[in-house]
């Protein structure tokens, strides 16, 4: 049974979750949570770097423990910590933190007094009353408890795992099908291919030879949990995820035809077939077909738009939201390419809760080609992460000087991440922010207020002159936590009136800003930030999810800040 990158950081994320339920040492829950984040954003397999004799322990943050205990799940599926703390602790429980308004510590004091153990039993306390009556939650608590529930459930109607995790289950899984003799072409369709932030399942298309025994090989893998059908040209299996995976061989005259109708979106393929109605054509998976039922188009997707004369369109645009209107004008974008990006904006050191060192960081720029690196190590109010205070930024500003004299290719550009207290300061004094090159600002905390005190409150920090860039704007983890609530639109209009950018936060579990409001942000005139929040040198590749979020947000290469050389990036960044 293969054991994915994915299953190793989620048995992580359960310990950390049941030890902070239990009232843990909060540093042995981060090393756990850090752990698991390592292990999703390795370029590798753990089990084949094992395989290969690599120490685990030699990776950032893991250590000879937690690399025994990756070795331990890789070999027999589990851990036998986790195990323990599920006899302890109802491992359901975890289920509940999901809902922002609860987090470890009253999520065990529901635990413990009320006995809720599930989103179910949550649910019946809050619905009694039970809950409001407990020490630190009240009645605005319990209803948004109930609100929260509400969407969970309709969340979990809909199971959609995060576009990196998609990635980790379709990669082997393909490369194992490659390898079937006879197979020419293969490729994933669907919300994959059109690099949602979700994928719901897996839509695989194949061309290859007559008796090719690829359906055989499919049920064959050993992540193959379940066949719900298997036939010639299509069958279905379930991954041992839960995750779907749709195979299908196509006939290499409708491979184009197929490979549009299955990457979707819905609402894309509707307004093309609307066109293709006009012009008495109509368009299937199988091809392009005239009123005499001859197929006239169908071998590239090419093909099948220039019947409807409509040039390519990116699969990243496919969503319906005016892009076959644009195409018909001549007014698609020329989408941003991750070539394209000269510097990270977003990067964290050791001073704080990175696991490198300058000079690291700037070796790991310099192998992307990179112009420049923005070290934007967190500011005070971040305690857990032993944020910076103005005495050690000021070291660390001397230090970036003396190692820019050095290096060659490549710049280091001063920054900062720094936190937006509730009343919309900034965390750090003007005499030691107007000493760097950058400032980058974020909220960590405060994330509950009214949807209008939390807008306020980031517009006021804007008006600062020394307000850059707003990292990762709504909060939001996918799957995990949901954006705090603020109005994004009035976010947009303040950055305009104040030159301050907006960021695309890159990382796979963040992805925000969203599709939507990058498109928005361009067409209100305000530029974004493509960056990692890289806290350890692999998660510097995570750059081509941030791409692709802003390719879904039509945005070119002119609407991305850095795309600029390193000259006029830094004039970008004096506000006048």
């Amino acid at each position: 049974m293969p054991i994915h990158n994915s299953d190793v950081s989620e048995v992580f994320r359960q310990v950390a979750d049941l030890l902070e339920i239990q009232g843990a040492n909060a540093f042995r829950v981060r090393a756990y949570r850090d752990a698991a984040r390592v292990v999703e954003g390795l370029g590798q397999s753990v089990a084949d770097m094992l395989e290969g004799g690599e120490d685990l322990s030699d990776l950032q943050g893991i250590g000879k423990d937690l690399a025994g205990k990756i070795q331990e799940v890789v070999d027999t599926g589990k851990l036998g910590q986790l195990e323990d703390l599920k006899k302890e602790i109802p491992p359901e429980l975890t289920q509940i933190l999901k809902l922002s308004t609860l987090g470890p510590k009253k999520v065990s004091a529901l635990y413990q007094e009320l006995g809720v153990t599930s989103i179910d039993d949550l649910k019946k306390a809050a619905e009694s009353g039970e809950v409001k009556g407990l020490k630190g939650f009240g009645k605005k608590t319990e209803q948004k408890i109930l609100e929260e529930v509400k969407k969970f459930r309709a969340d979990q109607g809909e199971r959609r795992i995060k576009l990196i995790e998609a990635e980790q289950r379709a990669g082997p899984l393909v490369d194992y099908l490659k390898k079937t003799k006879g197979v020419k072409d293969i490729v994933i369709a669907g919300s994959f291919r059109r690099r949602k932030e979700t994928v719901g399942d897996l839509d695989i298309l194949v061309t290859c030879k007559k008796g090719a025994n690829l359906m055989e090989r499919l049920v064959s893998y050993d992540d193959v949990t379940d066949v719900v059908s298997k036939g010639k040209t299509r069958s279905t299996v379930i991954l041992r995820s839960g995750l779907q995976v749709d195979v299908r061989v196509v006939a290499k005259v409708s491979y184009g035809a197929a490979l549009h109708y299955f990457t979707g979106s819905k609402a894309h393929n509707i307004a093309v077939r609307k066109l293709a109605v006009g012009r008495d054509l109509k368009i299937n998976e199988y091809g392009v077909f005239n009123k005499k039922d001859e197929r006239v188009a169908g071998r590239t997707e090419e093909e099948v738009y220039a019947q409807v004369d409509l040039p390519y369109i990116e699969p990243e645009l496919r969503e319906g939201t005016g892009e076959t209107e644009a195409a018909q004008k001549g007014k698609l974008p020329a989408l941003i390419e991750t070539k394209d990006i000269q510097g990270d904006l977003h990067v964290h050191t050791k001073e704080t809760d990175g696991h490198h060192d300058l000079k690291e960081l700037a070796d790991a720029g310099e192998e992307r080609n990179y112009q420049y690196m923005a070290i934007t190590d967190h500011s005070k109010k971040v305690s857990m992460a032993h944020g910076l205070d103005a005495k050690r930024l000021g070291k660390q500003i001397d230090a970036i000087d003396r190692l820019n004299g050095k290096l060659k290719n490549i710049r280091l550009l001063k920054g900062i991440e720094m936190d937006i207290l509730e009343d919309g300061s900034l965390d750090l004094p003007d005499d030691i922010l107007k000493e760097l090159d950058l400032r980058v600002c974020s909220v960590h905390y405060n994330t509950n207020l009214s949807r209008k005190k939390q807008t306020e409150r980031i517009i006021r920090a804007m008006d600062n002159p020394y307000f850059n860039i707003f990292a990762h704007p709504t909060g939001r983890l996918i799957n995990e936590r949901e954006p705090y609530d603020v109005d994004v639109e009035e976010l947009i209009k303040a950055a305009k009136e104040r030159g301050v950018f907006l960021e695309i936060n890159a990382h796979p579990d963040r992805l925000d800003l969203s599709g939507r409001y990058c498109k928005r942000a361009k067409e209100v005139g305000v530029r974004v930030a493509i960056s990692t929040d890289a806290h350890r040198i692999p998660n510097l590749d995570y750059i081509r999810f941030g791409v692709d979020q802003a390719r879904r947000g039509w945005l070119e290469r002119e609407d991305v800040v850095n795309t600029e050389s390193l000259e006029d990036l830094l004039t970008l960044f004096k506000r006048k």
